[in-house]
């Protein structure tokens, strides 16, 4: 379920990328961001829009056909937070960790920040170390 604000611009652009992603459209989903985008959150530097692409193509590798489900979403002029969750199943590699057949479920928080009706800048938080508990790679905490 999503509570959105509905109908604002940026909360639309965001909607139509999560459903190319959902699609398996990764060319539509990077359409969302400006050629100068950076996007903080995912390495220990901004990702610049080459490094963003590549990055989402090993996520899309690692754990094919998933999908992106928003649960709030919410503005304020030219920013908007949105609460998500990213599901699927771990059917390749993913940072340096081999296929485990495992289902997972990766929430987070973003941060986007719009220019001109396209994303500019996006910084975002999610449970990176969950997801490695979910996949076997590192024991969950006692």
């Amino acid at each position: 379920m999503s509570t959105t604000v509905p109908g604002t611009r940026h909360e639309n652009a965001l909607v139509q990328a999560i459903e190319r992603w959902n699609a398996g459209d990764l060319d539509g989903y990077l359409d969302l961001y400006t050629d100068d985008v950076l996007l903080h959150g995912f390495a220990p530097g901004p990702l610049d829009k080459s490094a963003v692409r590549a990055f989402y193509e090993a996520l899309l590798a690692a754990f094919p056909g998933n999908r992106i489900e928003l649960h709030e979403t919410f503005g304020d002029g030219d920013r908007l937070t949105s609460r998500f969750t990213l599901a699927g199943r771990h059917d390749g590699d993913f940072m340096g960790v081999p296929a485990t057949g495992r289902e997972i479920a990766l929430p987070g928080i973003t941060i986007l920040h719009f220019r001109d009706g396209r994303c500019a800048e996006r910084w975002t938080c999610s449970d990176m170390l969950g997801l490695l508990v979910q996949v076997g790679a590192v024991p969950p905490p006692t």
